[in-house]
């Protein structure tokens, strides 16, 4: 007994109770960010300057201004920026959530099936994977709560760096979800192309300084892609967890009878 009690103990196996109601809410969590999609199309109705608002030329900050005149060059009238402002603040806090409420255990197992998941040297990278995509997304959230609190013509540099951070992150997060996930749902090699087309554009908007024919597209290649993935993820851990949630109430009921 002495000799096996020295020994080295075995890999931790942790097994995540998917059915919980707290992955649930943090699936709703990342779903939640698509409202922003609604909320800039509501803003980009109401858009009063002296030329239409163009998705392909016109920024995304641009719709949170809170003044009217010209910014950098650009006649800027939004008069519903408080609506695209708070958009932006509840996409990050649904992110940062969302983060919060997925347990790392849960990222390396929820679009396995019946998966378990080991604490040990062989499994490191996955643990290191899923942890980094968790502290990413809430930075990312983080980020996009800034770009709301702070609107490109308040004078300060924290909505760039809210903007970069949410950017940055967040496509960072994607990528390695998509390669966590590989071969283990459908789902994962949009999530990966999503980071990838964000990580891409930002760093041609970076090496152009966003001096391009379409900037609004640009600018939306970052974006968009995180706010479709971040919604994507969230679907796979409602997908998992709502199974889940029905084998119980199908043991259950079975045991009933």
């Amino acid at each position: 007994m002495t000799a096996a009690a020295d020994s080295p103990s075995r890999d931790i196996i942790y097994i995540p109770a998917l059915p919980s109601t707290r992955f649930y809410a943090g699936a709703l969590a990342l779903l939640s960010v698509l409202q922003y999609f609604v909320a800039e199309a509501a803003v980009i109705g109401a858009w009063a300057g002296q030329q239409p608002y163009s998705r392909r030329t016109g920024y995304i900050s641009d719709l949170g201004a809170v003044g009217c005149g010209v910014f950098d060059g650009r006649d800027v009238c939004s008069p519903a920026h408080v609506l695209m402002n708070a958009s932006f603040v509840v996409q990050g806090i649904g992110m940062m959530v969302g983060a919060l409420l997925l347990g790392t255990a849960l990222l390396c197992t929820a679009a396995r099936p019946g998966a378990r998941v080991t604490l040990g040297p062989s499994s490191r990278m996955v643990w290191i994977a899923a942890i980094s995509a968790r502290a990413l997304t809430a930075a990312a959230g983080a980020g996009t709560v800034l770009v709301g609190l702070v609107p490109e013509d308040a004078g300060s540099v924290w909505h760039a760096v809210g903007a970069i951070l949410y950017f940055a992150a967040g496509g960072l997060a994607l990528v390695l979800l998509g390669w966590l996930w590989l071969r283990q749902t459908p789902l994962s090699w949009p999530i990966l192309a999503c980071g990838l087309v964000s990580l891409g554009a930002l760093i041609a908007g970076g090496v152009t300084g966003m001096d391009v024919p379409e900037p609004g597209t640009l600018e939306r290649l970052m974006g968009y892609p995180i706010t479709i993935g971040t919604a994507a993820v969230g679907l796979v851990v409602a997908q998992r967890v709502g199974e889940q949630r029905a084998a119980v109430r199908r043991a259950r009921l079975a045991l009933a009878h």
